[in-house]
């Protein structure tokens, strides 16, 4: 997996200027907890599905130039449970246009079928990944804030399959004619 960590201005500058060019662009934040407004906000990873960037928001590094792509309509923001992510770039002033949940995407697809919208359980029924979680722990409000290998790893993992995903959960939701119930349902996220 290539993954850069964007700890300068010029870092920020270059992937922020690839990932304009993108389509599409999986997003996901790490946290110190469940709740924006008492919770702080570590990091905003982003992947095309072959590069992916880790921002260290825990390490001082500002946003910068993403804060503009992430207000791109052109480009689609692709989280998993959006609802969540998008409460605490809220909360720290960044506003997100375009956006698709792969998690409300496979609930509209597993309706009925009692199975898990977990990103986890998603991405192994779609294509047999296995994700690690174990490191989540980690991110407490006592946490050093400091991004080592294995949680840039771990953090990344999330998002670099998210693009993928929606294009096969688009063709699904198309095939089988969903279309309308998964727009209802991301207007109640998108509020």
């Amino acid at each position: 997996m290539k993954a850069v960590v964007a700890r300068s201005i010029e870092d920020i500058r270059q992937a922020a200027a690839r990932f304009s060019r993108c389509d599409a662009l999986g997003c996901d934040t790490e946290t110190s907890g469940l709740s924006a407004k008492y919770g702080k906000l570590f990091s905003i990873q982003f992947s095309d599905g072959e590069f992916n960037v880790l921002v260290p928001l825990s390490e001082g590094v500002e946003i910068g130039e993403f804060s503009d792509l992430l207000a791109d309509e052109r480009v689609v923001k692709i989280f998993h449970n959006a609802k969540f992510d998008l409460e605490f770039l809220r909360e720290n002033g960044v506003a997100v246009r375009n956006v698709f949940d792969t998690m409300i995407a496979e609930k509209v697809l597993t309706r009925g079928a009692n199975q898990s919208a977990s990103l986890a359980e998603t991405l192994y029924r779609y294509f047999a990944v296995d994700l690690e979680k174990s490191h989540r722990t980690k991110f407490t409000r006592r946490w050093n804030g400091i991004w080592t290998e294995d949680l840039v790893h771990y953090a990344l993992s999330d998002v670099v399959h998210l693009p993928r995903l929606m294009y096969e959960q688009q063709a699904w939701i198309e095939k089988i004619g969903l279309a309308a119930e998964f727009d209802a349902q991301m207007s109640k996220v998108l509020i």
